[in-house]
């Protein structure tokens, strides 16, 4: 396996040194461990973020397959354990802090307390607007990536970034919530979630803040 040395230089190598410098420094967290929240974190792995704060209660269900960053092995198991498990296999040289978890608007804050980006990545509304409020009201110095809309079959080009307050960026359709019914396919799931860990990588280094 490669040394730490050996890891930082490759990943300088290809991310630059001072942007390596500030990834490795920074902290941010992941709600929801899914289909969006599975593949962000493993993403943000291969960028080298320093400290990666992974939060849900939920276990490993057969039916998560076909669509989120697990194997068959892992069905039963908490998806936080599975998932920083899969991390350390990315990238063993960073801090992986898993907490197997419901994020409530209560425990949000301490959860994710010192992430400069906290990545919303929940199915339901309602948790969506309970984790929008708990970060934007409660913890001034952090941004928001939220989801919305990426089911049914629209076309890549449909999904997108928004900047909707100056700590809140927004990614999808905006109108293929799971709730709506729509198949969920992994592509498309998989590209919403490549927005959201664009926008979270944009925002540590200094971009579009």
């Amino acid at each position: 396996m490669a040394s730490r040395e050996e890891t930082v230089r490759a990943l300088e190598l290809r991310h630059g040194a001072e942007n390596q410098k500030i990834f490795a420094a920074s902290s941010v967290g992941v709600a929801g461990l899914g289909g969006l929240g599975s593949h962000i974190a493993a993403w943000l792995a291969r960028l080298g973020v320093g400290r990666l704060v992974l939060a849900d209660f939920d276990r490993v269900d057969l039916a998560n397959i076909h669509r989120q960053q697990y194997y068959l092995s892992d069905v039963g198991r908490p998806k936080c354990e599975a998932l920083a498990e899969q991390l350390r296999r990315i990238n063993p040289y960073l801090e992986y802090e898993a907490h197997d978890t419901r994020v409530t608007a209560d425990n949000a804050p301490r959860i994710f307390a010192g992430c400069r980006v906290v990545c919303e990545a929940f199915d339901r509304p309602e948790e969506k607007a309970m984790l929008a409020e708990a970060v934007l009201g409660s913890m001034p110095e952090t941004y928001l990536v939220a989801a919305s809309g990426m089911a049914g079959c629209g076309a890549a080009d449909d999904i997108r970034t928004e900047r909707r307050m100056k700590r809140l960026r927004v990614c999808g359709d905006f109108g293929s919530g799971i709730e709506c019914g729509l198949p969920v396919f992994a592509p498309r799931v998989a590209l919403c979630a490549a927005h959201q860990a664009t926008a979270a990588m944009r925002l540590l280094l200094g971009f579009d803040e």
